[in-house]
């Protein structure tokens, strides 16, 4: 039975006599669609409110009628979350008026911004104070820290530093009802009843909408290194990994795997990306070193080169020698995700894997697949936390829309496997819509059950982004 306002009333009109029309503007087609073209929302609005009293109204008058609300950061995430193909119409509620950076403590290492405040000018007014903002996304230019948190946000930098919910202190978010929780605390320790800054963050805008965060800074590393060392295979990666944090502990940002399929891909759409070396070997790790101090980065590196050659687990690599070269080294991977998509793959997979498990998940994992078609496989992630971006493509001159048959069957293969091995089928991109199924296959019952409960809790109208996470 359908609960939400019908389709015969007029929202506007509504809004209207609250008050709030002038907060409401016809949709745009760029609301509606998402990075990779895989769905198509509806809506026939978007709200575009400046602070969060009117976020407050909008919501109470949500809640009162029955409207749908879908929360809008920059509309970069890739399962879904931020649109609806099917259900009652929503109301798309966009951040994009919400930009302030309220606060700056330096001496804190603590910021507080507007949930709308998009991720790259927090990282530039964090190095104005010769601070660190950590959390770095090939879409840095356009999502905002709203969006990040609502998705617990992964990045390169979280084996140092952690994911968004690890860089967050404290909240302000406006409940289903429209209530505002003022929860932008500062402080590093306060074990005051159920920590909600936890249960809102990673809900991808179905439990509430984050207006505001108070987030943690970081002092900047005094000298950053760079380099892309050519290892035999994903186990001397990982024994590398153990190797580098043996020598230089937390001042590893960054270790990143790549595979040869990543470089002939942008061999194949993006020629003119520099890609640093020659020959291309099967397996290569990007390492990024943040030293304090008067610590050398470069030294730590060229220290690293030579305990790995002698250990076996190094064949080759490029030491940065400049801010330029240490670039060019980080556009290849962050070009990769745009020559996947140039390529075109029949299914992604977002996989997470016990770290000692990641060299045999790759080993097995085209045995699998291979029974299924023939393909080719592009992994490549961070190695450092255990995520893998484990993604399959149609063969040299084929197109993916030829294997569209297959590709259920092929992510229920992929992530049939990482479970068995203990790993997630989610690592850093969340449920959205395109994995709700994958969450009820997976899920532990009890988990299951609590997440029903707790949306009913907050939510009982199913008001906020319904569909997402969790099915009508």
């Amino acid at each position: 039975m359908n609960t939400y306002l019908p389709a015969d009333q007029n929202f506007y009109a509504i809004a209207s006599d609250a008050g709030l029309a002038h907060l409401l503007f016809p949709v745009e087609p760029g609301y509606v669609e998402e990075p990779r073209g895989r769905w198509k929302g509806q809506a026939e609005y978007v709200a575009r409110p400046k602070s969060t009293e009117d976020v407050s109204a909008l919501v109470k008058l949500c809640h009162t009628h029955r409207v749908a609300i879908i929360p809008y950061g920059g509309g970069t995430g890739l399962v879904g979350g931020q649109l609806a193909e099917t259900g009652a119409v929503p109301l798309i509620l966009s951040l994009e008026k919400m930009t302030k950076i309220r606060a700056v403590y330096p001496e804190e290492n603590v910021m507080i911004v507007d949930a709308g405040a998009i991720l790259a000018d927090i990282q530039q007014t964090a190095d104005d104070v010769d601070r660190l903002f950590p959390l770095s996304l090939a879409s840095g230019g356009s999502a905002r820290i709203g969006g990040c948190l609502a998705t617990n946000a992964g990045g390169v930098n979280v084996l140092r530093y952690g994911n968004t919910r690890d860089l967050c202190l404290g909240l302000e978010v406006v409940m289903a009802d429209g209530a505002i929780w003022n929860g932008l605390g500062r402080l590093r320790k306060d074990n005051t009843g159920y920590d909600l800054r936890h249960l809102i963050i990673g809900s991808e805008g179905t439990l509430g909408i984050i207006t505001g965060a108070s987030l943690k800074l970081a002092p900047r590393p005094r000298d950053v290194g760079v380099a892309l060392f050519t290892v035999p295979d994903p186990s001397a990666a990982l024994s590398l990994l153990a190797m580098t944090r043996d020598e230089v502990g937390e001042a590893v940002s960054a270790f990143e795997l790549m595979s040869k399929m990543g470089f002939d891909f942008l061999s194949e759409t993006m020629p003119d990306v520099r890609q640093v070396v020659e020959d291309k070997p099967e397996w290569m790790v990007l390492i990024e070193l943040g030293m304090g101090g008067a610590q050398s980065a470069s030294n730590a590196l060229e220290r690293l080169f030579k305990l790995g050659h002698e250990a076996g687990l190094v064949s080759d690599g490029v030491i940065a020698q400049s801010t330029q070269q240490a670039q060019d080294i980080w556009t290849i991977r962050e070009t990769i995700p745009e020559a996947n998509r140039r390529i075109g793959s029949i299914s992604s997979h977002d996989i997470s894997l016990p770290l000692s498990i990641i060299p045999e998940f790759i080993k097995v994992a085209p045995n699998h697949l291979e029974k299924l078609c023939d393909m080719r496989i592009n992994c490549f992630g961070h190695l450092g936390d255990g995520n893998l971006h484990y993604n399959v493509f149609p063969p040299k001159g084929r197109d993916k829309k030829e294997f569209w048959n297959l590709r259920d069957e092929i992510k229920r293969t992929v992530h049939d496997l990482v479970v068995s091995m203990g790993g997630s089928h989610s690592a850093e991109h969340g449920i959205g819509r395109l994995k709700v199924d994958d969450l009820e296959r997976y899920s532990d019952p009890a988990k299951l059950s609590a997440l029903h409960a707790i949306k009913g809790a907050l939510d009982p109208q199913n008001i906020l982004n319904p569909g997402s996470v969790l099915r009508r």
